[in-house]
């Protein structure tokens, strides 16, 4: 059977109708020669290489190289320091096992982040670790990273088509919806406090179902969205509770926005857990020490990062290995920011208790 020949530069400059060079400047986020190329150019060019399938051979240019020993890793920038973990555990995993790193940053801009993914798929990786959802990508790179030859495993909260660690918090946040139920609190909401709502969709469903099955889904606004910053998250939880009927408990996507959170909720002359309860996700190493200490559910980010390492160096062995997927764990830890409900202070008593896939710490 003949094998059908990969599309070159000069195919997608054909199907663009620019210059071979133009294309070259494009896919390499470069103007040369004081070339200024414009969006509708850039456009064009990326929806061809889309529909060709063209990639940069990387594995032919590690070939005649040698072992790159190199892995590529694209973070996305946000200001929580649980993907600071993940990154600690990677390059553990990696320095131990011989390899260096190649990391590439997402910006929040479309174009720049299409830009940076490319620069970093297009050097000589033995492999690539996304350390974000890859249906979060844009979708010309979406294309490319599938067409590449390149191994790639994904750390994300949702199954992969892609070796994948998965940080799951679903039956975190409903172990965390029931600890709540057994202070009393029948008025909850949760700020979900993500760039697109693909992300923290398994914290959301959960949440959304534990009311559903206790009967407590009453009006639309008990998940409030916002963005990933910490601005977001304080400006969104300050407009909850000025709001009539406050709830008694707000559940936080993660540490740093629950952090924002108390801010705005003592800005409102509110204590915590008084009267109101805090709780959020990722046990970021700052939970232990806000005022008063977070209640949280601990993901494992350090190990998340290493099991990534570990699942690209078998796939680099065995190329047909089949899909493998590893399930984080979790557990909820029980600190300050949480207490029974202003209208039952003082008649609950919290027992230690476990679940299935992660326990309760009470410290």
């Amino acid at each position: 059977m003949q094998r059908t020949k990969k599309p070159t530069q000069s195919d997608v400059a054909r199907a663009a109708g620019v210059s071979r060079a133009t294309v070259s400047f494009v896919i390499n986020g470069k103007d040369g020669a004081g070339i200024s190329i414009s969006p509708a150019t850039r456009r064009r060019v990326f929806e061809a290489v889309d529909r060709l399938g063209y990639s940069v051979d990387a594995r032919a240019q590690a070939f005649r190289s040698g072992e790159t020993k190199t892995i590529g890793v694209y973070v996305p920038i946000y200001e929580n320091p649980f993907f600071w973990q993940v990154l600690q555990g990677i390059a553990s995993e990696a320095q131990a096992s011989g390899y260096k790193l190649l990391f590439a940053h997402g910006t929040h801009t479309e174009e720049r982040d299409r830009q940076q993914v490319q620069e970093l798929a297009e050097q000589s990786l033995d492999g690539l670790i996304l350390v974000t959802e890859f249906k979060l990508l844009p979708k010309l790179i979406m294309a490319q990273l599938r067409n590449s030859s390149r191994p790639i495993v994904e750390i994300s909260s949702s199954p992969s088509e892609f070796d994948a660690v998965l940080q799951d918090y679903g039956e975190g946040m409903r172990a965390l919806v029931a600890y709540l139920f057994e202070l009393g609190h029948r008025r909850l909401t949760f700020i979900d406090g993500v760039e697109d709502e693909v992300q923290g969709s398994d914290r959301r469903n959960a949440f959304v179902q534990a009311l559903d099955e206790a009967g407590l889904r009453r009006r639309g606004d008990q998940v409030v969205r916002c963005g990933p910053t910490l601005d977001d998250g304080y400006r969104a939880a300050r407009d909850v509770l000025e709001r009539p009927g406050r709830p008694t408990a707000l559940l936080v996507i993660n540490d740093l926005l629950a952090m924002a959170t108390i801010r705005a909720a003592t800005d409102l002359g509110l204590v915590v857990p008084t009267h109101l309860s805090v709780a959020s996700f990722d046990n970021i190493p700052f939970a232990e020490f806000s005022v008063p200490r977070l209640t949280s559910v601990a993901g494992t980010p350090e190990k998340n990062g290493r099991d990534a390492v570990q699942l690209l160096l078998k796939r680099l062995e065995d190329p047909t290995c089949p899909r493998a997927m590893i399930s984080a764990g979790w557990e909820l830890i029980v600190r300050e920011s949480t207490g029974p409900a202003p209208s039952t202070a003082g008649s609950h008593r919290v027992e230690q208790q476990t679940a299935s896939g992660g326990g309760v710490d009470m410290s």
